[in-house]
């Protein structure tokens, strides 16, 4: 124990600057997967045959590959066509796109579950499309997501372990190379998980918090 916590010492401060860009990559990833994601659910709800059966295939595409290999493709082909993106930039890009298909069917699902009777009564008083989405479908809709919303944000703080392929140097690739450097595996992925813990853990609780909130909110 005493020679766990002695390489605890040592390895900590470099895991967590791998643990800062670890957050910095979900984040930035989440949002831009929330953007991605709003835009493909609009056009999948869209009255326009061509916009819905586009999103549909965007959404069936970015489903049906790894993300792993979409993070490759973005890293290691786009140079060919004179697309020059750091790892970091590969990244974050490449974990928005994948879980832009996902978000889009949260909010899909969260939009069509908003009572039609609100829609026509909106449009009654002379409230067009746009200013209805704004004020009264979208916040009922994000309230009706939220579940699989901030479940879809911790499952990506984990996989944002997978942009570690592409050389980014979060927490899972600063574990590789201590670990490959010192050959202390179990001090290091030990230590690894545990920051994985105190990073999604706390996360989870202001979710469930949130989620409480909102509930709460609506029951009254």
């Amino acid at each position: 124990m005493h020679e766990f916590l002695q390489q605890a010492r040592d390895f900590l401060p470099i895991l967590l600057q791998g643990a800062v860009v670890t957050l910095q990559v979900t984040v930035l990833s989440f949002l831009l997967s929330s953007v991605i994601g709003l835009g493909l659910a609009l056009m999948r709800l869209s009255h326009v045959a061509p916009l819905r059966a586009g999103a549909s295939s965007i959404i069936n595409v970015i489903r049906g590959l790894p993300i792993i290999v979409q993070l490759f493709y973005i890293y290691f082909v786009l140079p060919e066509f004179n697309i020059q993106l750091t790892a970091f930039q590969a990244g974050v890009i490449g974990l928005g796109i994948a879980y832009s298909a996902y978000q889009a069917e949260n909010f899909r699902a969260g939009i069509e579950a908003v009572d039609e009777g609100q829609r026509e009564a909106a449009q009654a008083i002379g409230m067009r499309t746009p200013l209805l989405m704004r004020r009264v479908v979208l916040p009922q809709a994000f309230r009706i997501a939220l579940p699989p919303y901030g479940n879809t944000l911790v499952m990506m703080l984990k996989d944002s372990s997978l942009v570690s392929t592409i050389t980014v140097a979060e927490l899972t690739r600063q574990g590789q190379l201590i670990a490959s450097s010192t050959f202390q595996n179990m001090t290091v992925y030990t230590l690894v998980a545990l920051l994985y813990l105190f990073m999604s853990l706390p996360l989870v609780w202001i979710l469930k918090r949130l989620e409480w909130r909102m509930g709460a909110g609506r029951a009254r």
